[in-house]
């Protein structure tokens, strides 16, 4: 079987990143599946076991990313790869999360990576990605009444765009046994702090926007009481916050430009490709 011939399957292959991998791996001329509950080539549903195997049909390598706002989920993953092993998967590139191993026990990110490196049935590739930009763009981190508010007490981040991220992923599917074990940071080229995030955005948009670094219980606590995300979700959020407000926020490194052959995106290109997104926030 050729190259050509191989399917990936993208998991949460409508989602930021997924949807970029299908994409990405078309336009590289290979066959890409993308799995989701909603909208995609195949139904996928992490609580119904009866839709894996389907998406797992023929299927070579495997894009995971797994259950969005949970924090347990390792049993449930763990049995997938079981299946994906059975099925005949030969790589698995897994999207993690920055200083994953600094993760709280209550999380299960780590979890999922050190069961993969404990698989001989397939290899695989971790990418654990700083803050992605798309989250001042979208629902995440929205521009409200001219202000970005989340909790990081002016640390600083290199913030990375979703399309960097699946950029380096996409190349380890392409050619996983160039990438067999390898661990991936994908950041963008520049540290800044939230302020200077809303800087940016404002000189944009051509109008004021600032930073509301708000105190981080009042933060989690509204976005519980919002309905934003469920409440044993505050764990992740403080882990995430606290990791930037105590300095150790992801830094630059090489890592997309080692693998893509390009420099990753600076947040100014970032910010007039999407000037559109804030228009539109601001017009609520």
């Amino acid at each position: 079987m050729t190259d050509s011939q191989q399917t990936t399957l993208v998991l949460g292959g409508t989602g930021r990143t997924g949807s970029l991998v299908a994409r990405k791996l078309i336009e590289r001329g290979l066959r890409a599946r993308t799995a989701s509950r909603h909208g995609a080539d195949v139904l996928f549903d992490w609580d119904d076991p009866a839709t894996h195997p389907r998406a797992l049909d023929g299927v070579d390598r495997v894009y995971l990313v797994t259950p969005v706002m949970r924090v347990k989920y390792a049993d449930l993953v763990s049995d997938f790869l079981d299946r994906a092993a059975g099925a005949g998967v030969r790589h698995v590139t897994y999207l993690s999360t920055y200083g994953s191993d600094q993760a709280p026990p209550e999380v299960d990110i780590r979890a999922v990576e050190l069961d993969l490196a404990g698989r001989g049935a397939f290899t695989h590739s971790v990418l654990r990605p700083a803050w992605v930009m798309q989250n001042f763009s979208d629902e995440h981190l929205p521009v409200i009444e001219g202000a970005i508010t989340v909790p990081t007490r002016g640390g600083a981040e290199a913030f990375v765009d979703a399309e960097d991220i699946a950029a380096v992923a996409v190349e380890t599917l392409v050619d996983p046994d160039a990438h067999v074990g390898a661990q991936y940071a994908p950041a963008g080229p520049q540290s800044l702090a939230v302020s200077e995030v809303a800087d940016i955005i404002a000189d944009v948009i051509g109008g004021p926007v600032t930073h509301n670094d708000i105190d981080p219980d009042a933060w989690i606590g509204g976005a519980i009481a919002g309905g934003f995300v469920p409440a044993d979700y505050a764990v992740m959020l403080r882990w995430l916050t606290g990791t930037i407000s105590s300095g150790n926020g992801s830094r630059p490194n090489d890592d997309v430009e080692k693998i893509t052959g390009r420099p990753p995106v600076t947040f100014q290109d970032f910010a007039r490709r999407n000037a559109r997104a804030w228009t539109l926030q601001a017009a609520k």
